[in-house]
């Protein structure tokens, strides 16, 4: 980041204002989604451990294969927000509509793929022979709302970047709580079984999407934006997802290939490690909420054509990853003694997640800042430099990590390499930043 001159504390405060505004309300969105799966194993754990089994398999598959698409979020964020920063509303909810067409499109040929797939992809995950009939069923039902789950994630950019983030809070909020309440009657009112809870989150998420299309819809016609699908805009948002596509499959095979070494240490290694995964993506969920924040406003500055304004919130916003950062360590480190028996009781596990869970703690403020930087950077579409960034990332972290087992340090050693991964992405995200080659202005980069 290149040096900026001391900024007035009223300045400080405006821009604290706006990342707060912005980030509270993600985070609340951000921590909505994952308690669909919550609920729904809350539900089906009843029908049966087969059928509990089988909706994990199948949900596993299934937020992998919508994770993939995250781009759409992050892509049209950054869109959006540049030409909200320009000042011409139409053109930014016609670039927020042309992320839904293409989110529609994929929806589509994801759905061709899994249907036909489903034993196959049920098959390749080990399912047993009385788990997988449920896994397949409920995979093919879920499927069918993978458009509307890809059109709440665009949609959520479109309104991110138009600088609204309660919005999307609201419709989080509004659908887990119809997900929950037609899973139950649909489940054990009905007597569908998983296939009714499999229902119950399709008619959830196409009513999400449907909440999301009425704001757009409306926004749209306030300011005579087109609804049609325009190829050119459609190829023009596929292009600017496409590295950001990169990045994110290449983060999924770091966590990917952490999980299957810590499978090889052990069964005790295995359950600590997935108890820690489990808090270290809660804490990125707090962390992310400030990333969503940089792609909004930064977006904004650049496409008003305030450079210097956009240096001066990422200079902010890096202070406050490392502030929350710092926050988040110590309490996890207080909360070690009480946060781990709440999942387990076998103390051999308990001793191989308390060194790992330290080195979680110490390592929060590097995750605060790469957070930050990483948002800062999509925001100001510099998506193939985060591709490669990521790849190169992956390149130094897959050796390293695949050689624990051979050369020991176990569970701690595994994480310690995990802690070396978001080194090397704070190191190559601050190269960037700092050369200032990110600042580039104007309503399209």
């Amino acid at each position: 980041m290149t040096q900026a001159p001391a900024r007035p504390r009223a300045v400080r405060r405006q821009h604290d204002r706006e990342i707060v505004m912005l980030a509270v309300p993600a985070f609340g969105a951000l921590v909505a989604e994952p308690l669909f799966v919550l609920a729904d194993s809350a539900i089906v754990g009843h029908l049966g451990t087969a059928q509990l089994a089988g909706l994990g398999i199948a949900s596993a598959l299934l937020v992998t294969a919508v994770s993939v698409f995250v781009f759409l979020a992050y892509a049209t964020t950054a869109a959006v927000a540049r030409r909200v920063g320009a000042g011409d509303l139409p053109a930014a909810i016609r670039q927020g509509m042309d992320g839904i067409w293409l989110a529609l499109f994929l929806g589509v040929a994801v759905i061709t793929v899994v249907l036909p797939t489903a034993p196959a992809l049920v098959d390749l995950f080990g399912a047993s022979d009385t788990a997988a009939p449920y896994a397949i069923t409920y995979l093919r039902i879920s499927a069918l709302g993978i458009p509307a789950m890809l059109i709440v994630l665009a949609a959520t950019g479109v309104l991110r970047g138009l600088q609204d983030t309660r919005t999307p809070l609201y419709v989080a909020v509004a659908g887990f709580v119809a997900n929950g309440i037609l899973n139950v009657g649909l489940v054990y009112g009905a007597g569908f079984g998983i296939a009714g809870s499999a229902w119950g989150t399709v008619i959830a998420q196409c009513g999400m999407a449907a909440a999301y299309l009425i704001v757009v819809l409306r926004g749209a016609r306030r300011h005579g934006a087109s609804l049609r699908p325009d190829i050119a805009g459609i190829r023009a948002s596929a292009q600017a997802g496409a590295p950001l596509l990169v990045r994110t499959l290449s983060l999924r095979a770091i966590l990917m290939i952490t999980t299957a070494v810590a499978a090889r240490l052990g069964d005790s290694d295995i359950a600590a490690h997935q108890i820690i995964l489990s808090l270290w993506s809660l804490l990125a969920f707090a962390l992310d909420a400030i990333a969503i924040a940089g792609q909004a406003i930064i977006g904004r500055y650049l496409g008003a054509g305030d450079a210097q304004g956009a240096r001066e919130v990422c200079r902010r916003m890096v202070e406050w990853g490392i502030g929350v950062g710092v926050v988040l360590g110590v309490l996890v480190m207080l909360s070690r003694p009480v946060f781990l028996p709440l999942f387990t009781s076998d103390s051999t596990v308990i001793d191989a997640a308390l060194p790992a869970l330290a080195l979680i703690a110490l390592s929060q403020p590097i995750s605060g800042i790469v957070f930050v930087l990483d948002g800062v950077l999509m925001g100001a579409g510099d998506g193939p430099y985060l591709a490669w960034a990521m790849l190169i990332t992956l390149a130094v972290f897959a050796p390293v990590a695949l050689l624990v087992p051979v050369f020991g340090g176990g569970l701690t050693a595994l994480w310690g390499t995990m802690t070396l991964m978001m080194t090397i992405r704070l190191l190559t995200l601050w190269v960037r930043t700092r050369s200032g080659q990110w600042v580039v202005t104007g309503a399209t980069r």
